[in-house]
Parts: structure tokens; C-alpha cells; sequence
């Protein structure tokens, strides 16, 4: 694969705006850091004096450096880090903008390309911490937003893309090997399109004005660049039939509809679509001056009229008249203009002249399909449906083209011709026809979390439905790494738990419930010395024990499916809880396991003795966190964290060696537990902020008197001093100071995301909603008070200001082996790594950060993050149902590739 240096040499770099575009995020936070420095000075100088008990933070410099780890995926982010060499270390310099007239002329030629390098979101750093761009390095992606609209693409017969988070990723269906495209905003990506010819494929991204890059395909090149065709994010973009125009959509606010002449990269026509979600737009193949929009209940129809005030879009809303509105995802442009459309109830809608001509059903009035037709395509003559169902059916072409009503019912009543049910569980999205000539190969997007080979030729030697590619379906809800080996395991709501070889890239094994998961663990070597067993929490209470194992070792018998590399095997079963299970935590040692759920609840058992339970204890809140103290603290306890602002500490609890069978409950009454209710102390922050600022600027005034002081004496002598007088006077009458702000206390509480001890009886903890912008350290009371109590709430004694996360709050923390990095998951997808000095908990240095983009920005939070064994690889899960791994940069390259052992077989009891 080319490199981005390898351009031609008639290529050149992006223009002005584009500049501006790419380097705007790291400027803004390199503005927002120096004012926040500025603001925020006062914490640095001052050493006794706090808002509450006078602790402050001393903030200092490390020095960190390490070395590449190398992965096999290919990347053009990891090209374009290499080729720069030393300048890693620094941003990237903007294009020459003395060159922007010239480049203006070169955008004009056919030859002309882009330089990717120049074009591409980078990782933002700390101004002058020597901290490398590539601290992370991305060389996997396991997921896939298989709820994205059109969110599979086809460039040729082995090759498809999707978009994922703030990646686009190509995939080779035979090699598996994937390459990834950065987006250029760094906001994630809107949405994809192909060209007619597969020779260009377009990203249309998300962000403020964002663009619409078209590369040249397979050289991968920018070729052009679209600019201000939506506010925020595209919705959907199709070329017309001979690929000269494309058409795009915006999404909320704006939904815009602009016809481009795309390789001179002008808009043509501009207008606002409707006022309403838009899913789609598409050129009629007959005619290139009709086109097509559908969304949220709506169809409106499209042409291109020559008016006495020039050229002008004129839109036609489809009239439903007496059948009932309806979302319209799919629908097709027949031949004559008519169009066919789908609906959410399953049946067809012949649209003509605005309205509708005929509604299409089955035989005694059956729907077409059983839920809404998501797409339908004209292929060879006949109509294809492709439902949410999971079916797909194909209609004849005459039949459809023909329909018209018999009654007043508006009904007509159709059969199909052939149809298959994909499988169980299967909701169809969207499907493309592979470009081999001679078959009938389809590839299809399943919602539920899967890509299919489906062969529509229904013949004698149709071949079945294939899986090539199971995933995940919505959030991912938990993930935990193995502690031996280079194994991770994610559950989500769909039912499913997996197992990956993260540096092998390969996905080992999947078992399904009957309900979602909701969190996991690796039970520890302590426990389970294979380092084979994970404890998932599933939705309704639930907890299970799963044990990995290699089934080539066991006996092979007749009929037996191919042997996988690995299988899961259901060991223990235990309901602890009446609601999700939201944390696992196995004590240090061992002994005791904790399950903590949003019933409110924590539910301990005796690990020793088959998970023995030993009693539970309630809690003021859903319980979001559990954290046992590690082998550091004098004693073992458990911190729990619960939703609405409460955090406990409970000791070991005690383990009866005589059971008690007078007892009619489990529950502990008699436990000894530390309660710290949070209270907000934000306002109280920003109060001292204001207050600092205003003593800076008393003081700057101060010295502006006495120099003009002197100045006076100096010019009028004697006088001089009266004239100041009078100045001062005038300026007492014109200064008002005003008011400081205002205590604010949440009348809700804000809600607890993560947290972490830093010693015994302390911890760091990260809020959501107003709350959001710090870390906060928080001590326990030393007094005595009831968790079920009013008493007074308690204050944090110290915080750490974290920039740019006003509204974008950390959600998941971890940390390296030896602590001197801290992994941060933020809200909108992105990852942030703090370089931090060894052994300390106070967070004294909290300074250095390096922060990217990678899950999607609007709907990506980050709610799994967790290091290898050994520090060489993170792996990120997010909402978006993405999963990444990447290697962390290490002053030690691995000489021979890394491949995870999967445990070899035991008897189970």
C-alpha cells in the first residue's frame, strides 16, 4: 500500500480553508489551555489555602518516551507517523497559504490530489510535554455500527468499507486485512457512497461545516474536497447514474439538499429538504434532473427546473391522503417516474404524480413483510424487499409497475415470487450485489450484528445463507482483559458474550443467553490458576461463571462441526440480584467476590467454597462501581459507588464458620460502613477563580495608579497630585463592581460515572452533568452517619481541573502497571492518556495529556478500557458498538508476533 508521501508529483496540499479545518481543534485547546493556565495560576501558587481544608495540587512536568509498537494492519495514520520521523513530537505545520491561488488552478485538473498527511485529525498533546503523537497506535477493530444507516459499502469483489467511529475501515474479505482512513474533522463520519464505476468512493463526515472528501480508488488519494454543503453532520450522499453529479443530505438542523458538480467541487443547487429527519437521497437512473428524498414521515419529490431566475430545485411532497404517515426507508425509482416505496407496517406504496397510486399487500391482506421494508432494489427486472424481518422476498417488475386499485380500500393484493428468510434473529438493514459477473451474490447488513453472503439465485445449488462476520449489535456494555494472556471478553444488551485474541486479531468463541449482559470480569489467578474463567452480570440479576477452553484437545467424534480454536463452557449459575448487574469485584486476595446491582444492593460470596453467599448489604443508590482496596492498604475493604452521589466503604465481611439456620435473611445488618454523601463544590470553584481573577486585576490597577501617579508629579508638579485626586474621584463614581456568582447547588444530584482509590480513606471520583470538569479527592468522614440518613453532605478536599471536559466527563479509568499513565474514556468517544509520575496518588503532576477522537463523537462514549497483562496493547468498547485495540508506544519492539494461548482443556466438575 502507498504512503502518503508517495503522491504525485503534480499533487499538492490542501488550501486555506482546508488548513483551518484541520488545525482548528488543536488550537482551540491550545487557546483554551493558556486562558485555563491563566485562570487557573492560583491553584499552583497557592499551598495552604483551598476551598475547604487547604489541600492543593503542585503540578509538574514528566519526561515520557517509548517506541513503536509494530502491528500487521496496515494504517495510513501509522504511514504518515513514520514518514514525519522526528516531527511526532509536534503538530503539524499548516500549508504554505502563499500557495492557495495555486492550488486553486491545480484543484481544476484531473491530476490533481490532495496530500492525505496534511489532511488528517491528529492526536491533539500537550504543548512542549514530549509526549508522542503515537502513544496509541490503532491495528484492530473487532466492531462494527451495524445500526448506521448504509453503513456497508462495496469497492470491489474482495474489498468492502464501513464506517466506524472516527475510522473508516476497508476491509479485505479474504485476508481479513483492514486499512484504515482517518476523518479529517475529527468528529466522526456522517456517512459513505460509492461511484457508479468503483473507481471513487466519498466520506461525508460530521462536525462544524464539514466536508466531503472523495477518494480516488484503489490508490486511496484524496482527489476532492466538497465544502459547506450542511451545518453539522451528512445524512446521506448518492452519485447519479453516470457518477458526474452527487447529491447530499444534511442532517438536524439545517437538512440540506445540495446537487455538486463534485470534481470542480461546486455546489450546483442548494435547498432545505424538510423540516424533519432525512434518511436519503437518490437520483432517478432514467433521468438525472429527478431525484429522490424519504425520512421521517415523509417522501418529497425532486426536479431540476429550468425557471426565468436560472436553474431551481423544486420539491413535491408526497400526499398519504388516507393511508396513515409513515417513516419511509426504503423505496426505488421506477422507469416511468413513479415511484415505490416502502412502509413501517411491512406493505408497498406506489407513489405517482405526489400521491399514492396503490398500496401493496399479500394475500388476505398479510403484510408484504412483517415490519418496515428498510430497501428495495430494481435488479435484473425484478423488485427486491429487504425487510427488518430479516426476509427477503422478489416481486415481479410488470405486476408492480402495472398496480393499480380495484376498491376503495386502495389495496391490491400481490404474491412474490421468491423469498428467503435469512435466518433467526436477523434484522436486515440495508444489502449490495457483489460486482462478479454471471451470479447473484448479495452482501447484507444485519442490525442484529452481522454481515451476510447471500446468494438470491434460487436455483437447484443455491447456496445457504453465510455468517462471514458476527458483531456485537448496540452499546457494549463491559470488557475485561485476561491477566495471562492476550484474550479480552465483551458482553452487551444482545445477548451475546465474546471472546477475542486481541493480538491475533481473531475472534475465538461467542455463547447467547436469553438475556442481555451487563457486566464482566476476569475471575483472577488466584482463583482460577488457568486463568480460563470470566464472571459475566447479565440484566435480570443473574450471575454466571464461563470457562474458556481449547476443544482441540478434546475427543473428536462423528457428525462433530469443525473444531473451533475455542469454545466456552457454562460452569456456575447464581441470582443474587432482582435488577441489571452493574459491578463484579473479586477481593484481593481472593477470597470474596462482591456483585453490586441497580436493585441497591451488594451481595458477598465465599469464593472458597463454590461462591458460598454470605449476605448482602443495601445501599442509598443504584450501585454504577466496586473497587477493593489493593494489597498497598493495610486492610481490605470495598468502595462502592452508587449512582446518585453516595459512596461507601464496607471492611471484609465476616465469614461464619457455623451456618446459621435460625436465619430468615441474608441481609447484614451489623456491618461497619463508611458513608460520604457528595456534595457539589463546583460553584464554590469557579466563586474562587472569579474572586482570584478580580484580586489580579485590583492589583494590576494598583500599579497603573502609582505609575500614573508619578507620570503627574512628574509633568505638573504640585498640581499634580490634585489632578489625580480628581481622575480617582471620577473613576469611584464609574466602577461598579459586580456581583460574585452565585453559590449553585444541583437540586438532583449528579451522577457518579467512575472512580478510584488513592489511599485508605480517600478517592478520586468523575461526575456527569453539572458537576463535570474535574476530578474530585474526597475523604471519608470521621464521624458515624447513616446511609439512610439527611445528615449534611460532605465536600471533596481537593480537585484537579481537566481540560475541555465541561460537557465531556471522563466515564471509564484505568491504569497502567505502574501507574505512571492513566487511560481516560470520554463521553464522546475519545481516549485520553495522562502521563503521570510513579506512586502518585494525589495526582500532583496532572498536566501532560495526549487526547484523540476515535469512537463516534455524538453517540460513541467510551464504556470499557482496559491494558494487556503486560502493558503492550489497550482495547477501548464504546456505545457505538465499536471495539479497538492499540499497541501503547514502548522503547522495547517485539522481535516475532504476538499470539494469544487459549488454556487447554480440563475436567470440569
Amino acid at each position: 500500500m502507498k504512503e502518503p508521501g508517495d503522491q504525485d508529483t503534480d499533487g499538492g496540499k490542501l488550501d486555506g480553508s482546508k488548513s483551518d479545518g484541520r488545525q482548528s481543534p488543536s488550537s482551540s485547546k491550545s487557546a483554551s489551555r493558556s486562558a485555563m493556565k491563566e485562570d487557573y495560576k492560583f491553584l499552583e501558587d497557592a499551598t495552604e489555602e483551598t476551598f475547604t481544608e487547604g489541600r492543593e495540587s503542585r503540578l509538574g512536568d514528566d519526561d515520557y518516551s517509548m517506541e513503536q509498537l509494530e502491528g500487521s494492519s496496515s494504517s495510513f495514520q501509522d504511514d504518515y507517523v513514520e514518514s514525519i520521523g522526528e516531527s511526532r513530537y509536534m503538530e503539524t505545520p499548516a500549508p504554505d497559504s502563499e500557495r492557495a491561488e495555486e492550488e486553486v488552478k491545480k484543484k481544476t485538473s484531473e491530476n490533481f490530489f490532495y496530500d492525505y498527511a496534511e489532511l488528517i485529525s491528529m492526536p491533539f498533546v500537550t504543548p512542549d510535554s514530549n509526549i508522542p503523537l503515537d502513544l496509541l497506535t490503532l491495528v484492530h477493530s473487532f466492531g462494527y455500527d451495524c445500526r448506521k444507516r448504509a453503513n456497508l459499502k462495496l469497492l470491489d469483489s474482495s474489498t468492502v468499507m464501513y464506517i466506524a467511529g472516527n475510522q473508516l475501515i476497508l476491509l479485505n474479505l479474504k485476508t481479513k486485512e483492514q486499512i484504515y482512513l482517518r476523518s479529517s474533522s475529527g468528529r466522526g463520519i456522517g456517512v459513505i457512497g460509492v461511484h457508479p464505476d468503483k473507481t471513487y468512493f466519498t466520506v461525508a463526515e460530521k462536525g462544524i461545516f464539514p466536508k466531503i472528501i472523495i477518494y480516488e480508488y484503489p490508490s486511496l488519494r484524496p482527489y476532492r474536497i466538497l465544502q459547506d454543503g450542511t451545518e453539522l453532520a451528512y445524512a446521506y450522499v448518492d452519485f447519479n447514474y453516470d457518477g458526474t453529479l452527487l447529491a447530499s443530505v444534511g442532517s438536524s438542523p439545517d437538512h440540506t439538499l445540495t446537487i455538486w458538480n463534485w470534481k470542480e467541487e461546486q455546489p450546483i443547487l442548494r435547498t432545505k429538504a424538510f423540516s424533519q429527519e432525512v434518511f436519503k437521497v437518490t437520483f432517478n437512473p432514467e433521468d438525472d434532473e429527478q431525484l429522490t428524498t424519504s425520512g421521517s414521515g415523509h417522501i418529497k419529490f425532486w426536479e431540476m427546473a429550468l425557471t426565468f431566475t436560472g436553474l431551481k430545485l423544486q420539491g413535491s411532497l408526497g400526499r398519504f391522503g388516507k393511508t396513515a404517515t409513515t417513516d419511509i426507508e426504503g423505496y426505488m425509482e421506477l422507469p416511468d417516474g413513479k415511484v415505490l416505496s416502502g412502509s413501517e407496517w411491512g406493505n408497498m406504496l406506489v407513489w405517482e404524480g405526489g400521491l399514492i397510486k396503490v398500496e401493496l399487500c399479500r394475500a388476505a391482506r398479510k403484510s408484504c413483510h412483517q415490519g418496515p421494508i428498510n430497501q428495495i432494489v430494481l435488479d435484473e427486472g425484478e423488485v427486491i424487499t429487504i425487510g427488518a424481518d430479516g426476509c427477503i422476498r422478489i416481486w415481479d417488475f410488470e405486476t408492480i409497475d402495472t398496480a393499480d386499485t380495484i376498491d376503495e380500500t386502495g389495496l391490491l393484493e400481490i404474491e412474490p415470487i421468491n423469498e428467503l428468510q435469512v435466518g433467526k434473529n436477523v434484522k436486515l438493514f440495508s444489502m449490495i450485489k457483489m460486482s462478479d459477473m454471471g451470479n447473484n451474490i448479495w452482501l447484507a447488513q444485519d442490525a442484529n450484528g452481522a454481515i451476510w453472503k447471500l446468494d438470491l439465485s434460487f436455483s437447484n445449488i443455491t447456496q445457504d445463507p453465510d455468517c462471514l462476520f458476527s458483531f456485537h449489535s448496540g452499546a457494549i456494555e463491559a470488557l475485561a482483559v485476561s491477566p495471562l494472556t492476550y484474550l479480552m471478553a465483551t458482553t452487551a444488551l444482545d445477548c451475546s458474550v465474546r471472546i477475542y485474541d486481541f493480538a491475533g486479531k481473531t475472534p475465538l468463541a461467542q455463547m447467547r443467553f436469553k438475556q442481555g449482559g451487563t457486566a464482566l470480569t476476569w475471575v483472577p489467578r488466584l482463583v482460577s490458576y488457568t486463568g480460563a474463567q470470566i464472571m459475566v452480570g447479565f440484566e435480570d440479576g443473574v450471575v454466571r461463571i464461563l470457562e474458556l477452553y481449547d476443544p482441540k484437545g478434546l475427543t473428536v467424534f462423528a457428525g462433530r462441526k469443525k473444531i473451533s480454536d475455542a469454545d466456552i463452557n457454562l460452569k456456575q449459575v447464581f441470582k443474587p440480584h432482582t435488577a441489571r448487574v452493574t459491578a463484579l469485584a473479586y477481593e484481593r486476595d481472593g477470597e470474596i467476590l462482591a456483585t453490586g446491582s441497580r436493585d441497591q444492593t451488594v451481595f458477598f460470596f465465599e469464593v472458597e467454597k463454590d461462591y458460598k453467599p454470605i449476605g448482602y448489604i443495601t445501599t442509598p443508590g443504584p450501585v454504577c462501581q466496586l473497587v477493593w482496596s489493593s494489597v498497598s492498604h493495610p486492610e481490605s475493604t470495598l468502595l462502592i459507588f452508587c449512582e446518585n452521589g453516595y459512596v461507601l466503604e464496607t471492611p471484609f465481611p465476616t465469614i461464619k464458620e457455623e451456618e446459621d439456620h435460625d436465619a430468615v435473611s441474608y441481609e447484614i445488618k451489623d456491618m461497619h460502613i463508611k458513608c460520604f454523601h457528595f456534595s457539589s463544590v463546583k460553584s464554590k470553584i469557579l466563586r474562587l477563580i472569579e474572586i482570584e481573577k478580580r484580586k489580579k486585576q485590583k492589583e494590576l490597577k494598583e500599579k497603573e495608579k502609582e505609575e500614573r501617579r508619578k507620570q503627574l508629579a512628574a509633568e505638573m508638579k504640585e498640581d499634580g497630585e490634585k489632578e489625580f485626586q480628581v481622575e480617582e474621584e471620577e473613576e469611584e463614581e464609574r466602577e461598579e463592581e459586580e456581583p460574585l456568582p452565585e453559590i449553585f447547588i444541583p437540586s438532583t444530584p449528579c451522577r457518579i460515572l467512575c472512580g478510584f482509590y488513592s489511599e485508605p480513606g480517600k478517592f478520586w471520583v468523575s461526575l456527569g452533568g453539572y458537576d463535570s470538569g474535574f476530578l474530585y479527592h474526597c475523604e471519608f468522614p470521621p464521624y458515624e452517619k447513616s446511609i439512610n440518613g439527611t445528615e449534611k453532605k460532605d465536600e471533596p478536599f481537593d480537585f484537579r481541573f481537566l481540560e475541555d471536559t465541561e460537557d465531556n466527563p471522563i466515564h471509564t479509568i484505568t491504569f497502567s502497571i505502574n501507574q505512571d499513565l492513566m487511560f481516560c474514556g470520554m463521553q464522546n468517544g475519545a481516549i485520553r492518556v495522562y502521563i503521570l509520575s510513579q506512586n502518585n496518588p494525589s495526582l500532583t503532576n496532572m498536566v501532560d495529556y495526549w487526547h484523540f477522537n476515535l469512537h463516534d463523537n455524538n453517540y460513541g462514549c467510551v464504556k470499557g478500557i482496559s491494558t494487556s497483562f503486560d502493558d503492550r496493547f489497550l482495547v477501548t468498547t464504546g456505545a457505538d458498538s465499536n471495539i479497538f485495540v492499540f499497541t501503547i508506544f514502548s522503547e522495547f519492539e517485539l522481535m516475532k508476533a504476538i499470539k494469544a494461548k487459549v488454556p487447554s482443556p480440563r475436567v470440569c466438575n
